[in-house]
C-alpha cells in the first residue's frame, strides 16, 4: 500500500502522523511511504531521517493526497484537506466529529473511508489510541493551569504547592479517566489539594487506592460539583463520552461564583467542551476570560510537546496502521472488531452511532457495508 503523511496545518500543530521508525517498519514490510517536505520538522524529525528510512519526500500536500491510498495524520482534516480526499481513500487520524458538522460534511462529500483514532477500542474496554494523548493532555493541564494562575498571566497569584505556613492551591478534576488521573498525578506532585469527581464508584475506589489517599474522590452530582468548583483555584474538565459531545458539567452561573483569577482547563474541548463557557482556543492565543475566570481551551494541547506526543501516539497507532496496510481496509475492519469501532464515515455514510446521533444523521451499521 502507498501511505501518505501530509504536514499538519492546524494552528501550532507540530506533531506528525508517522515517525521515521514507523516509516521504516512499513517500508520493511513492503509498503511505500511518501511525506510532504518538512512534515516531521516540528517533532524534531528532518526529511533526511525519513529518506534514510526509505520514504519519498514530495513538496506539497496535494501530491501526498493525490498519490496515497491511505493518509495518516494526527489532527482532524481541515476544510482544505477534506477537499483533497477522494472516494475509497482511507484517512486514519483523530476526527472528533460530534461537535464538528462542517468536517463531517466534508468527509461525507469526499466519499473517503474515515477511521478515527479516538473511537478505536481494545479488549480491556479502553481507547488505546486516545490514551497516550490523554496522558499528555492531563499532565499538561496542570502545567498550563499553574502557569496561568500566576498574577502576571492574569491569574489569582496562587502557587499550587503553597509553601510552609501557606495553604496549597485547590485543584478540582472532573472525570477520573486517563486524562484526569494524569492531571491528578501532576497536581499531587506539585503539592496541591486535589479532588477528583466521577460517576463510576468502582473507578473512584481505584483512584483512591492508586493515590493512597492523597486525593479526595467524590461521586459526581450537580450539587457537589458546584460546591467544589466555586471554591477551586484550578478546575480541569476531563470527561469523555466516546464519540459523542461532552456533557456540560459547569454552568455559566458556577463560573460567575468562582474567585477572580481562577483557571479552568477544558480537556474535553475537542468534543465540544464540558464547561458551558468553553470556546476552542489555540496555542497562539490559549486563554480568554469570562467573569474574571481564565479559560484555557486549546484543542490540540499535546501538539505543544510534539516530540513526546508523536512518539507516544505512533507506539499506539502502528499496529493498526500495519493491519490496514497489510490486509486492506475490508479485511482489517472485518477481522478486528476494535478497529472497526474506529470507522466513523464510510463512502458518504456515518457509521458510528454516537456521531450520527449528535449530528442528526442516519446511522448505518458498518457490518452491513462490507
Amino acid at each position: 500500500m502507498l501511505i501518505g503523511v501530509p504536514k499538519e496545518v492546524k494552528n501550532h500543530e507540530y506533531r506528525v502522523g508517522l515517525t521515521p521508525t514507523s516509516t521504516h517498519e512499513l517500508i520493511r514490510l513492503g509498503h511505500d511511504v511518501i511525506l510532504e517536505s518538512h512534515a516531521g520538522m516540528g517533532a524534531g524529525f528532518d526529511d533526511k531521517h525519513y529518506i534514510a528510512a526509505g520514504a519519498k519526500i514530495v513538496p506539497t500536500a496535494e501530491e501526498v493526497f493525490a498519490q496515497s491510498e491511505m493518509i495518516i495524520k494526527v489532527k482532524e482534516p481541515q476544510p482544505q484537506e477534506c477537499k483533497l480526499l477522494r472516494p475509497g481513500q482511507i484517512i486514519f487520524t483523530y476526527l472528533h466529529l460530534a461537535p464538528d458538522p462542517e468536517q463531517a460534511e466534508g468527509l461525507i462529500d469526499s466519499g473517503c473511508i474515515a477511521i478515527a483514532y479516538e473511537t478505536v477500542t481494545d479488549s480491556h474496554g479502553g481507547l488505546p489510541l486516545l490514551a497516550p494523548m490523554s496522558e499528555v493532555a492531563g499532565r499538561m493541564a496542570i502545567q498550563a493551569g499553574a502557569h496561568f494562575l500566576e498574577k502576571g498571566q492574569g491569574g489569582s497569584g496562587v502557587l499550587l504547592g503553597g509553601v510552609p505556613g501557606v495553604a496549597p492551591g485547590k485543584v478540582v478534576i472532573l472525570g477520573g479517566g486517563v486524562a484526569g488521573a494524569n492531571a491528578a498525578r501532576m497536581a499531587i506532585g506539585l503539592g496541591a489539594q486535589v479532588v477528583i469527581f466521577d460517576r463510576n464508584s468502582r473507578r473512584l475506589k481505584e483512584l483512591d487506592l492508586e493515590f493512597g489517599g492523597r486525593v479526595q474522590t467524590i461521586y459526581s452530582t450537580a450539587a457537589m460539583v458546584e460546591e467544589y468548583v466555586i471554591d477551586a483555584d484550578l478546575v480541569v474538565g476531563s470527561v469523555l463520552v466516546v464519540g459523542a459531545a461532552a456533557p456540560r458539567l459547569v454552568s455559566r452561573e458556577m463560573v460567575q461564583k468562582m474567585r477572580p483569577g481562577s483557571v479552568m482547563v477544558d480537556l474535553a474541548i475537542d468534543q465540544g467542551g464540558c464547561f458551558e463557557t468553553s470556546l476552542p482556543t489555540t496555542h497562539a492565543n490559549p486563554i480568554y476570560i469570562v467573569d474574571h475566570v481564565l479559560h484555557y481551551c486549546v484543542t490540540n494541547m499535546p501538539g505543544g510537546v510534539a516530540r513526546t506526543s508523536t512518539v507516544a501516539l505512533n507506539n499506539a497507532t502502528l499496529p493498526f496502521i500495519l493491519a490496514l496496510a497489510q490486509k486492506g481496509y475490508h479485511k482489517a475492519l472485518t477481522d478486528d472488531f476494535h478497529l472497526r469501532n474506529g470507522l466513523n464515515v464510510f463512502e458518504g455514510k456515518i457509521t458510528y452511532q454516537a456521531v450520527a446521533h449528535d449530528l442528526g444523521k442516519e446511522f448505518v451499521d458498518p457490518t452491513t457495508l462490507f
